[in-house]
């Protein structure tokens, strides 16, 4: 199956992995409303067709916080990717370096920060939570620095993790144990292909930031166990602070849904946001992110740049989110399908679909560059 559309490389996605693994990528929370809000909110979004206008040189290329990309969309951190294929994280790293585009670690990533910078040549972002073990984070800040990240993308929306209940049907949380691991051995036989590159090959599957504080209860049920305890509930505005004094690069906040917070995040010392619901796995029944940025942009009044995550599956969506406001997108399950489906060749081929499909909105609502692109090209938001 060639995959023409994001949509085409989630079905092959879901052929190839595990179910626990598929539905890990693909749910959300609860009921999944927020879910399904996030991509029916930017199908809303119409926008207006103009014609006769010179759209021969379309030019995406921009600018983030201190960085040329050679489009503004960037691939988000995706917590277990490495479990998706071989070394996952390592094969979505350098498939963002040949687009020109910025790769976000995670903290919960199967490939660790040193396996990550060996693989790569260029800087790449790391993504962190507020974690209770305050000496943990120093030393992840630490080695991220030692690295050469030059942003940490610091996620605020988890200080308890949301219930996704697909999770606990297929078996990934909540089946501790013997009990568990069989069932997700069961799983992984039927798929014979995974199960020889990534279950066999593609060891170590020791989610390489996190090892050391794991030990040796490295399963699956140790990691979500580990996640319960140790996300910090506590967390306030003055931490930004403490970790501003950790880190010598820029802090871009992810997780801001409301105005209110957006402004916080500006008077705490951040240097960009994200406005995003998680992908709709914490607060089921939030706001789209489409609804959320455009008041968000108005609160902020051009003071910082704000990326946006959520629902996004083509570079038409891309255009819509950048209509709203955003200076940036970030790709989450977009690039965990493609690497279930194919690796580093399939998300290199994802992200010529996206930019291909951004060039051909760009051109058919007249616009040519990114600072073209605003409220003016749309038609109505339902």
């Amino acid at each position: 199956m060639q995959a023409a559309s994001v949509d085409d490389y989630r079905e092959l996605a879901r052929r190839r992995l595990p179910r626990f693994l598929f539905e890990y990528i693909d749910g959300g929370s609860y009921g999944e409303v927020t879910l399904a809000r996030n991509r029916a909110d930017l199908a809303d979004i119409a926008l207006r067709q103009r014609v006769l206008r010179d759209v021969s040189q379309i030019d995406l290329s921009t600018r983030i916080l201190g960085q040329d990309f050679a489009m503004p969309v960037g691939l988000a951190p995706i917590g277990l990717a490495g479990m998706n294929a071989r070394r996952g994280e390592c094969q979505a790293v350098r498939a963002a370096e040949k687009a020109g585009i910025p790769f976000t670690l995670s903290t919960v990533s199967a490939c660790p920060l040193g396996e990550v910078a060996a693989a790569a040549t260029r800087s790449f972002w790391f993504q962190l939570y507020m974690i209770r073990d305050r000496d943990f984070m120093r030393d992840l800040l630490a080695q991220a620095a030692q690295m050469g990240c030059p942003t940490l993308v610091f996620t605020v929306d988890m200080p308890v993790p949301g219930s996704r209940y697909r999770d606990y049907r297929s078996g990934l949380a909540g089946a501790p144990g013997l009990a568990g691991g069989l069932r997700r051995f069961a799983q992984a036989l039927t798929r014979p292909r995974w199960a020889w590159d990534v279950g066999l090959w593609g060891r170590p599957h020791a989610l390489g930031n996190v090892a050391p504080v794991l030990g040796p209860n490295t399963g699956l049920e140790d990691f979500f166990a580990w996640m319960r305890g140790n996300f910090e509930p506590k967390v306030g505005w003055d931490d930004i602070g403490w970790i501003r004094s950790q880190w010598p690069g820029s802090i871009m906040i992810k997780g801001i849904l409301d105005p209110e917070d957006a402004v916080l995040a500006s008077q705490a010392g951040a240097d960009a946001i994200v406005v995003s619901n998680h992908g709709g796995r914490q607060l089921d029944g939030a706001l789209s992110t489409a609804r959320a940025l455009p008041p968000i942009v108005e609160a902020v009044a051009g003071s910082m740049p704000i990326l946006a995550d959520g629902g996004v599956r083509s570079g038409l969506d891309v255009v819509r989110m950048l209509a709203l406001g955003a200076q940036g997108v970030l790709l989450g399950r977009a690039w965990a399908y493609a690497l279930a489906a194919g690796g580093e060749a399939a998300i290199s081929h994802m992200l010529d679909l996206v930019r291909a499909e951004m060039q051909v909105a760009m051109a058919l609502t007249g616009t040519t560059r990114l600072a073209d692109i605003g409220e003016d090209i749309i038609d109505r938001l339902a």
